[in-house]
């Protein structure tokens, strides 16, 4: 007879990356050793961060900003790949995901240093070229090259990355049911012990305070969540978002409190999130309709939160009482 997954142990590793934390939920069979699992997963995270950081003066990614237009650089194969999908997700999305904002992140202080009016000025006056049109790769040799300035920030999916890279090392030690995050970013493989799906609150976009506004139940699936309620600078009386917008250089002023984005990886999810936080509940919509996206908007419309949703996985998500089921095929 089968063990009872009464039987099996949980586990909860967890460890410091990209200036928060990993995290990790399953249960194995109590023989299970967790310690290589551990260390494998923190690993994994690890590499991410030296090779995409911005916050690492030594990294890949910043080798690559700091390279001359026109000159090939080598591109280790993990950042290739962030590369790639996030050239990608760019053209479809019409430039509202772009990578080519590091200077703007950096001027609003959105990087290691401190926010700079007169950065900020120079983010915004500049006639900006999308990433995508600017940055060539040649995946053969696994190198890269700017075709003009151009400064990298891949913030907007290198957690998402991340996220996938923990449920790869999850699934290389046959882990067939876990839940693995970095920040709100999230990625469910198989179900749980007793064959439920894992259960993840979508936040209220409430600044300073957390509360669950929808239950979603993911079983092969990842979520992504893009806020203006976590990180923003205050102009003002006005929190201005740090999530920004290409077209102007700066954050994004007139966009969703929030918008989730269910895929099969997370990757594409953070990447669609920031998307579409930037195009904006209206051209979001379409925009996620026209690529199949599931998506959640939330706005804040006379001191209440509406929401708009997009796909049938989101269909019956209303109320921290109400719980979707969703599964990405």
């Amino acid at each position: 007879m089968s063990k009872m997954f009464t039987d099996l142990v949980r586990h909860a590793p967890n460890g410091p990356t990209m200036g928060t934390r990993w995290q990790a939920l399953f249960h194995m069979p109590p023989a299970f050793d967790m310690t290589p699992v551990a260390a494998a997963m923190q690993a994994a995270v690890t590499e991410v961060d030296a090779q995409m950081s911005t916050w690492k003066p030594d990294s890949d990614l910043m080798r690559l900003n700091a390279s001359q237009p026109d000159v090939w650089v080598d591109v280790p194969s993990r950042l290739m790949a962030v590369l790639v999908a996030a050239l990608e997700i760019g053209r479809a999305s019409g430039g509202a995901f772009d990578i080519g904002l590091g200077d703007a992140v950096a001027a609003w202080g959105f990087g290691p240093a401190q926010a700079s009016e007169a950065a900020i000025r120079a983010a915004l006056a500049i006639a900006r070229r999308p990433a995508h049109d600017l940055l060539e790769l040649d995946l053969e040799k696994g190198r890269a090259r700017k075709h003009g300035p151009l400064t990298l920030d891949l913030s907007g999916i290198a957690k998402g990355y991340g996220v996938d890279r923990l449920a790869e090392v999850a699934d290389s030690f046959g882990i067939t049911g876990a839940l693995v995050a970095i920040d709100g970013e999230l990625r469910a493989i198989g179900v749980q012990p007793d064959g439920a799906p894992w259960t993840v609150a979508i936040e209220r976009p409430d600044h300073g305070e957390r509360a669950p506004h929808s239950i979603v139940a993911l079983q092969d699936a990842a979520i992504a969540t893009s806020g203006d309620y976590r990180h923003w600078v205050e102009v003002g009386t006005r929190k201005l978002s740090h999530t920004l917008d290409p077209a102007r250089g700066g954050p994004v002023a007139t966009g969703p409190a929030s918008v989730t984005v269910v895929a099969k990886t997370c990757m594409a999810a953070d990447a669609w999130a920031t998307a579409l936080m930037v195009t904006g509940r209206l051209q979001g919509a379409t925009l996620a309709r026209r690529h199949n996206l599931d998506a959640l908007f939330i706005d804040r419309e006379g001191g209440q939160l509406c929401q708009t949703r997009v796909g049938r996985l989101f269909e019956d998500v209303s109320a921290p009482t109400r719980t979707q089921k969703v599964k990405v095929s």
